[in-house]
């Protein structure tokens, strides 16, 4: 089975080692590429699955992209312990070392850029959300069924309900639907109010916590059908922190908790600065993956 070469993360010569028993993609080892002062943290992957035929195919398979995104990021995570990575993007391969060297080489400059810009920094990500509203109660929504009849068919029910009908109504009736309708307009305005606060709450810690990092960016709003979340994402902020101030980035964010008011305030990190390297994205303009420099 022949191989391509596939690269986590750019970075400078290692302070410490990495552990012995990580694991990359597929559970190979990863290793340590040199050139000109910089490293190319790589390993073997079949190219059956990372080709461009490769990968289309597995954008189909959920469990498949799963699994290759947290052994990914378990590299990017060992390496953010020992040094500053410079996360590449996922399923960026090439066909051999020399490939790796030369994309090294002619973007030599720019991680050297990267990398002093980023040196002892990490990434934290701030997410807000609000509470999913609470569902219809059973009674109501039955009620709802039982009145969603014309008017005529209930008008016809009245005047002609039998004794049977007198005897089995009870003295806790179930809502109209003319009622029901009414309460979930009442809902909606008040849903409608709660999220312009939320979102008024959200814009300002994210003015707070940008007055805390270097650098802050906020990204589109998660989807809850793909994350599984509960609630609205009101917030989804990457904020770039010196390692020496993360402490205290943290216990702002804790306390901004208890201000919350019935949101959910989610810290997590620290990460390698993926949102403010630039060479994620710069990768995907490019199609720096599925064997460029072959």
């Amino acid at each position: 089975m022949t191989g391509l070469r596939y690269v986590y993360a750019v970075c400078r010569p290692l302070g410490a080692p990495l552990q012995a028993q990580l694991t990359g993609i597929g559970g190979a080892p990863p290793a340590l590429l040199s050139h000109r002062g910089l490293i190319a943290v790589v390993s073997t992957v079949p190219e059956a699955d990372f080709c461009e035929e490769g990968l289309k195919a597995h954008l189909e398979d959920l469990d498949w992209l799963a699994a290759t995104a947290r052994a990914h990021q378990g590299v990017i995570d060992a390496l953010t312990t020992v040094t500053t990575p410079l996360p590449l993007r996922l399923a960026t391969v090439f066909r051999d070392d020399s490939g790796v060297r030369s994309m090294m080489e002619a973007r030599e400059t720019d991680f050297l850029h990267a990398l002093d810009r980023l040196e002892g920094r990490v990434e934290w990500g701030v997410k807000v959300f609000t509470e999913p509203p609470p569902e219809p109660a059973t009674d109501e929504r039955a009620g709802t069924a039982a009145t969603a009849g014309t008017a005529d068919t209930a008008d016809t029910a009245d005047t002609a309900g039998t004794a049977g009908t007198a005897a089995g109504r009870k003295s806790d009736k179930p809502m109209s639907g003319r009622d029901y309708l009414r309460r979930r307009r009442a809902d909606t305005r008040a849903h409608e109010a709660d999220l312009q606060a939320a979102e008024a709450f959200a814009d300002a810690l994210h003015q707070r916590l940008g007055e805390h990092a270097e650098a802050s960016r906020l990204h589109p709003p998660q989807n809850a059908s793909l994350s599984g979340a509960r609630g609205r994402n009101v917030l989804n902020a990457a904020y770039l922190v010196p390692r020496n101030r993360s402490e205290e980035f943290v216990e702002l964010v804790d306390r901004t908790k208890d201000e919350a008011g019935g949101l959910r305030v989610e810290l997590t990190g620290p990460w390698a600065a993926y949102s403010f390297s630039g060479f994620a994205e710069e990768d995907a303009r490019h199609g720096a993956s599925a064997g460029e420099g072959r």
